[in-house]
């Protein structure tokens, strides 16, 4: 499997966003927890604390997010399996002689309507 990490040169670096989800504990604290990232979690007495927090532990792991370019594993396709497989059979040229008389008679059919 081939795997490239695809980075921007940029001299500033962009702000990160995060969805954050802010709970009421029934202890009084109010907890916030990035999205999707549970160990990214901090709590406070208020709103604003619980979130300065978690800002302070988001920064101090200096998160970073990379795209990731994945080739996918290259497979046969499932129907290459069949392909010639007719091609000693002697009935095979009256076969396609049979299909064709059929696609021109639905053709005519096609053209009448």
């Amino acid at each position: 499997m081939n795997l490239a990490v695809k980075s921007t040169s940029i001299t500033t670096a962009s702000k990160l966003t995060y969805d954050v989800l802010i709970e009421n504990q029934q202890d009084g604290e109010v907890s916030a927890t990035v999205v999707g990232l549970p160990d990214f979690k901090a709590s406070g007495v208020t709103r604003e604390a619980a979130l300065e927090k978690l800002i302070q532990l988001l920064q101090e792991r200096e998160p970073e997010i990379v795209t990731l370019e994945i080739e996918p594993p290259q497979t046969k396709h499932p129907w290459m399996k069949f392909a010639g497989m007719h091609k000693d059979n002697p009935l095979f040229a009256e076969v396609l002689e049979y299909i064709e008389a059929e696609r021109s008679q639905i053709d005519l059919d096609n053209e009448i309507k």
